[in-house]
């Protein structure tokens, strides 16, 4: 977190923390486990409806990088849209694994993921749905049951600005775990 707080964004940065702390404006699961990660999402998604003068929000995992000319570029496209919007590489849910409100829902990979004011307004922040479940799907599941994945524009990120720990698109690799030498 510290990167982006020294970068030009942290005026416009709220971080959801797992514990308050210097930066964090949103605060959820203090006890947070790989497992419980929807709970925090939920928690998120609570959170930015309270942001009324907000109208666009990115989800950016903490290992993640995007380029800043790619995310103004779709400021500019999407900045007043006139239906909800929901930016990322999309999957669905397979049916045997999310036998409940989530059976075949169309989330984002979780890396990256951009909407708008009018998508943040349907979401169902009291979706219910059994025992722990992959967070990223529980977000496209408040997507589904709020808005209705028919009112959704639904658009593809482009994958060549954005880098999640291990990279690897068009003839390019790069790992950015770790450096090798150290």
């Amino acid at each position: 977190m510290q990167f982006y707080q020294n970068t030009w964004l942290r005026n416009y940065l709220y971080p959801v923390c797992d514990w308050p702390g210097p930066g964090c404006k949103i605060v959820c699961n203090r006890t947070s486990t790989y497992r419980s990660l929807h709970k925090k999402t939920k928690c998120f998604a609570q959170a930015i409806k309270q942001f009324e003068d907000k109208e666009l929000f990115i989800k950016l995992d903490d290992d993640a990088l995007v380029d800043i000319d790619y995310v103004i570029g779709l400021i500019k496209k999407y900045q007043g849209y006139h239906k909800p919007v929901y930016i990322s590489d999309h999957l669905r849910t397979k049916t045997r694994d999310y036998p409940d409100a989530l059976n075949g829902v169309r989330y984002g990979n979780g890396k990256f993921y951009m909407f708008n004011r009018k998508l943040v307004q349907c979401l169902d922040i009291d979706i219910k749905y059994r025992g722990s479940r992959f967070e990223d799907a529980v977000f496209g599941g408040m997507v589904s049951n709020g808005c209705g994945e028919n009112n959704v524009e639904y658009v593809k990120e482009d994958d060549r600005w954005i880098w999640h720990k291990e990279y690897a698109n068009e003839n390019k690799q790069i790992d950015l775990s770790f450096i090798k030498n150290h």
